[in-house]
């Protein structure tokens, strides 16, 4: 995403997205060609996991530049709402192709979709013509209060890198992220515990869920804030983590799916706000390269499936995983509580939308 990012900013959102396009799709086809081990690593490994770092960070920064500060949260929550809505397609299409055409066919076939949807797609794709102003918030009605206009800041990433904002954003995004990617890992499994070979209803809920809570934050995010936003979510969902091993132990099928779709919504939403926050923070003409870089802090949410891997081969359940990725999340909490806007001294000012 970094150089996708960088791409982005000084090529355009077409050429990310067409670049993406290819490699993702040469990826999945190289891998259905060789049929080994080696072929998915480097195929959909390597050259599928760099097309869609390229391809990912085309459309949301090229998005947000049309659109004022008043509307990022809902423009970046439609934007990533579909990469989050594909778990509804792909898993029961990739099951329909394996089924009818093999794995290595099922590739190939994905490799040709992937390509000729996204790089159509992306060339629908363009940035507003130069002084282009995005529309400002509706004024405000006759005696209510005003609302202070957003002063908008562009910063360098070499300025960025250099406050402290930066590295909260990152640790806010690791934050909001292991939590989701605790419960994503293991969503299968807990759901074949209690719906057996149904558990794939599970997954596909999760998945309408994520998208759905990637648009729904960004909605309130615009009415509330970012922080208020990322602190609504993370609390329900430290409060379901911390109530998960009981959920779990009730054997209720309800209350399964109401704690799983609320840590779905909550890693949806994150994935919405963290490039809201980021152009917030340091304005919208670097988005891409700016973005690329805390997105470092979703890979670095990792470590929670991996400790929670550990725990359950040590103590035979998930439960102090889940205890652990609450008080993660409430950490989060306090960090994103105390991060404001970082002091625009040194970088590019920029007219406030009219």
């Amino acid at each position: 995403m970094i150089p996708g990012g960088r791409i982005q900013d000084k090529y355009g959102p077409k050429i990310g997205a067409t670049l993406g396009g290819l490699f993702l799709a040469g990826g999945c086809i190289l891998a259905g060609l060789m049929k080994s081990y080696t072929g998915l690593i480097i195929g959909f490994g390597v050259m599928g996991g760099i097309g869609m770092g390229i391809g990912y960070a085309a459309p949301t920064p090229a998005a947000l530049k049309w659109f004022g500060p008043h509307k990022r949260g809902l423009v970046a929550g439609l934007v990533v709402g579909g990469y989050g809505g594909a778990a509804l397609y792909i898993a029961p299409l990739a099951t329909y192709l394996i089924n009818n055409y093999g794995l290595s066919g099922s590739f190939i076939i994905l490799g040709v979709l992937f390509a000729v949807v996204v790089i159509i797609a992306g060339q629908l794709l363009s940035w507003p013509p130069e002084g282009y102003v995005p529309p400002g918030a509706p004024a405000a009605k006759a005696g209510s209060p005003g609302k202070t206009a957003l002063t908008t800041v562009d910063w360098s990433p070499s300025e960025m890198v250099k406050t402290w904002q930066f590295y909260a954003l990152i640790v806010m995004f690791a934050g909001n992220t292991q939590s989701g990617l605790l419960v994503i890992n293991n969503a299968l499994g807990i759901g074949k515990g209690l719906l057996g070979a149904s558990a794939f209803l599970l997954v596909s809920f999760g998945g309408l869920i994520n998208a759905m809570g990637r648009i729904g934050t960004g909605i309130y995010s615009d009415k509330i804030g970012r922080t208020n936003a990322y602190t609504v979510n993370c609390i329900i969902s430290a409060l379901c983590l911390f109530m998960m091993p009981t959920i779990l132990g009730s054997k209720s099928i309800p209350l399964m799916f109401i704690a799983i779709g609320i840590a779905y919504w909550q890693y949806g939403g994150g994935l919405a706000l963290m490039p809201s926050f980021t152009a917030d923070f340091f304005g919208a003409k670097n988005l891409g390269f700016s973005y690329g870089l805390v997105f470092i802090g979703w890979g670095l949410g990792f470590f929670m499936p991996q400790i929670g891997g550990v725990i359950k081969d040590i103590t035979g359940s998930l439960d102090w995983a889940f205890y652990l990725s609450g008080l993660v999340l409430i950490a989060a909490v306090i960090l994103a509580r105390v991060t404001r806007r970082p002091s625009s001294a040194g970088a590019v000012a920029v007219a406030p939308a009219k």
